[in-house]
């Protein structure tokens, strides 16, 4: 057997599931990170991945399948460099346990993530918000649903796997009222929320009785829904909007915007960006300066006072 295949497996076991416990979400990213690159170095050298050695998936080989993600399967650049970290992953757990492939390994993780442009994000304006929420049917289950569902995005910037994983539960509706949710890197946050998003999950509950660790915004059949599922209202109920508001003709409305919509919504209201970086549960306040860079009012604020 070659050192490929149970380092391969050793990474998946011991390294991410019990040294780092990775979530879910991540294991899943890496496994499918390298079942693409499996499949591409073997129609690539004609080697089945069970007889490849480490050696066998050398520098060259990553750099042309990473061109292959961009130039083929059209790829971001972000994804590309998402892809580029799973690789280092293992091959920095390989270095620990196969010296004998240090030369190899060495000049895999010497590749470095690709820059990029970064775009001014992109976000809604009250009246556009107004219109995608005014624009879900509330005479109808699934348009509550929706409503419910989009009313606490924007007002919380809770990003759609947190959405996905609320439940009943998570809900705390008196004094105080705020919402609890396990984040990006396993970390829980608690929201609050304000008394018009309260009102609704509230009459929501009363019409949605279930198991307190059901999910929040099920489907039909009472499963949690995906994460195409959401996406696909969102962009359903933006299409409706434009009736009432046109300015949404020339935006794409994502779960990733409405998140801006509340960081934005925040900074408009003079809230700090350290604080807004806690609402967001981002790991570094940099992140949250993309809201100062895309905030035009704020610069012509400055503009006035100079």
């Amino acid at each position: 057997m070659t050192a490929l295949a149970p380092t391969l497996q050793a990474c998946f076991t011991d390294r991410l599931t019990q040294q780092r416990n990775a979530s879910p979400h991540t294991i899943a990213g890496y496994r499918d990170t390298w079942r693409m690159l499996l499949a591409y170095a073997a129609a690539r050298t004609g080697t089945a991945p069970s007889m490849m050695d480490l050696d066998d998936i050398d520098a060259s080989l990553v750099a042309a399948f990473l061109d292959h993600l961009e130039r083929d399967r059209g790829n971001s650049i972000r994804t590309r460099n998402i892809r580029l970290a799973a690789i280092h992953s293992l091959f920095r757990y390989a270095a620990l346990i196969h010296p004998e492939h240090a030369q190899s390994i060495s000049r895999v993780l010497a590749i470095p993530p690709k820059r990029f442009d970064r775009a001014l994000v992109s976000y809604l304006t009250d009246d556009e918000v107004d219109a995608l929420l005014a624009a879900c049917d509330q005479t109808t289950w699934t348009g509550r649903r929706d409503h419910a569902m989009l009313l606490i995005a924007v007002q919380t910037g809770l990003r759609i796997s947190e959405l996905i994983g609320l439940t009943p539960a998570d809900l705390h509706l008196g004094t105080g009222a705020h919402v609890v949710c396990h984040g990006k890197g396993r970390k829980e946050r608690a929201t609050p929320l304000t008394a018009g998003t309260r009102v609704v999950l509230r009459d929501w509950l009363s019409e949605h009785l279930v198991e307190p660790n059901a999910p929040l915004f099920p489907s039909r059949q009472g499963r949690s829904l995906s994460r195409d599922a959401i996406e696909r209202r969102i962009s359903h109920y933006a299409l409706l909007a434009t009736e009432r508001c046109p300015s949404l003709n020339d935006k794409t409305v994502t779960a990733h915007v409405l998140i801006h919509t509340t960081a934005m919504r925040l900074l408009h209201a003079g809230v700090d960006t350290i604080v807004i970086a806690l609402w967001l549960g981002h790991v570094s306040i940099e992140t949250t300066q993309i809201y100062l860079h895309a905030d035009m009012t704020l610069k012509e604020k400055a503009l006035e006072r100079t």
